[in-house]
């Protein structure tokens, strides 16, 4: 007579599957998009000056008012995926739009053509963010959603990785143009691989549409409105990767020379993307094993990383060895609080209001970072970057002071 095995605890850690199929494509999904599109980020320098013969201000128009639109789309994006329904075409739409306008720039003849592409694409780009992340929530139970967001996290650092290095090579084999028509393929495969992620996660119960409905008032209510309050308060001094980058450069220049210390400062972010990508899950993990406040805790951490990591950016220290410490510290800073940031509002926010949370969380840390990187750069230039980078500390340690008045709360 065979025996018949008992069933399994699902509530026993060592057994709980987290980490499903859905979180599997969904993971693969961002990390594929972040390829496609890194691609012709890294060569539209290149594409407009070189190609077009456009000045470098047109670069900075393009990228300026398409980081606006991609801002305003995230909080339309997340008006749409309030319904279960339509979040599913928003991202599957948002994947395939993005890559297929992304490498349609190959095609244009003209700056005003690259000009349309680009906000066209990053628009698309936006609308998709709510959309994925509320997709996440429904696939996950509530005590792995830190795991869950931090593998996500994960594969999009690794896909900022990945990407330029592919642009590089496709460039010194096919040239600039091919390049970026060829980032259509892992952008298609993103599409591909959110909708492999829907397949498995379960359909709607109710038929009914959510009607669109601009809701931000219950979004800042209670223990999420704290909370969204302390991240927008990080947001305002979060500072733009490419601030530290040319803080390096500044500081290396003179011992090195510019195209050497171009060289090195590129280096140190990608050993800051590299540390983002390695702290996120286990940010993640962090966070659920701490309960209820982990996320808040997880977040602080991060924050107050990146209040060291500024903190160091303010001394006119040239050591190579040196200043690789504050590139390290602001990666396992982002790592830790784009996990808990999105770990937190998965859980705190109604389940109805999941996508406009997002969407939320999404136009403050857009808003937020324009503001940091323009206010960042007007004290760089009138006063100093230390100047600069003491203003951004102080943003940190203002929203030390706002988690830490969400934990009591959440305690």
């Amino acid at each position: 007579m065979t025996e018949t095995a008992p069933p399994a605890d699902h509530n026993a850690p060592d057994q709980e599957q987290w980490l499903t199929p859905g979180v599997r494509g969904i993971g693969t999904a961002s990390f594929l998009a972040d390829v496609g599109h890194e691609i012709p980020t890294a060569l539209l320098p290149s594409l407009l000056t070189s190609t077009l013969g456009a000045p470098a201000a047109a670069l900075g128009a393009i990228e300026g008012f398409s980081d606006a639109l991609a801002g305003a789309a995230r909080f339309g994006g997340g008006v749409l995926a309030d319904d279960p329904s339509r979040r599913r075409k928003v991202a599957v739409g948002g994947y395939a739009t993005t890559a297929v306008l992304g490498a349609a720039t190959a095609g244009a003849t003209a700056v005003w053509q690259v000009g349309v592409l680009r906000a066209a694409a990053w628009t698309a780009r936006g609308l998709r963010v709510p959309a994925r992340n509320a997709l996440l929530a429904d696939i996950v139970p509530v005590k792995a959603y830190g795991r869950a967001y931090g593998f996500e996290r994960m594969m999009d650092n690794l896909g900022a990785i990945f990407g330029p290095l592919l642009a590089l090579g496709l460039v010194a084999w096919l040239g600039v143009t091919w390049a970026i028509g060829l980032s259509v393929i892992p952008g298609l495969l993103a599409a591909a691989a959110i909708i492999y992620a829907i397949r498995k996660t379960p359909r709607p119960t109710s038929r009914d549409k959510v009607p669109l409905k601009i809701r931000v008032r219950p979004v800042f209510k209670g223990e999420l409105g704290r909370l969204l309050g302390a991240v927008a308060a990080f947001e305002v001094g979060n500072v733009a990767a490419t601030l530290l980058i040319l803080r390096a450069t500044d500081l290396l220049t003179p011992e090195h020379g510019t195209t050497t210390a171009t060289t090195i400062a590129l280096g140190l972010y990608t050993a800051y993307n590299v540390a983002a990508t390695i702290a996120s899950v286990p940010a993640g993990r962090l966070s659920d094993l701490l309960g209820t406040r982990g996320p808040i805790l997880v977040l602080a951490a991060g924050v107050a990383a990146f209040a060291f990591s500024y903190g160091l950016f303010t001394i006119n220290a040239s050591a190579i060895a040196f200043l690789a410490v504050p590139f390290l510290l602001a990666g396992v800073g982002i790592g830790a609080v784009e996990t808990a940031q999105h770990s937190a509002v998965a859980a705190l926010a109604p389940k109805d209001l999941r996508g406009s949370a997002f969407g939320m969380l999404a136009t403050v840390q857009s808003l937020g970072n324009l503001a940091a990187s323009g206010i960042a750069g007007i004290l760089w230039t009138a006063v100093s970057p230390t100047a600069a980078f003491t203003y951004l500390t102080g943003w940190m340690v203002l929203a030390l002071i706002g988690l830490a008045a969400s934990s009591r709360s959440a305690r």
